[in-house]
């Protein structure tokens, strides 16, 4: 039996972006319980093809890392712009994950 779709939002505890280094950003998803978690790691939404996607970035760029034990998912890849640099809309990388927010798993 196939599980509806659900938001990532609705799935995850904490949904945040921060640079990682003044050429990366770093996605962390914390989710709510250990059946969220298993369904996030499943879901071919999360998967480095889809977030390259929604980056415009290739599959390749996407760092992604799975953390059991905290109930973590952790998605690094270049930023568009170096921090800082003109044209930069967000010095802090702290709003990178909007486009993540619509994700149906």
């Amino acid at each position: 039996m196939t599980m509806p779709a659900l938001p990532l939002a609705h799935l995850a505890s904490v949904i945040r972006s921060k640079n990682a280094g003044p050429l990366c950003v770093t996605i962390d998803l914390f989710f709510r319980d250990t059946q969220a978690y298993e369904r996030a790691v499943q879901s071919e939404a999360l998967k480095a093809p889809s977030i390259a996607f929604h980056y415009g970035l290739h599959a390749s760029q996407i760092r992604r890392f799975e953390l059991p034990r905290i109930m973590a998912i952790k998605l690094s890849m270049p930023r568009a712009v170096c921090a800082g640099d003109p044209g930069d809309g967000d010095l802090y990388g702290a709003q990178q994950h909007a486009p993540l927010l619509r994700l149906m798993l």
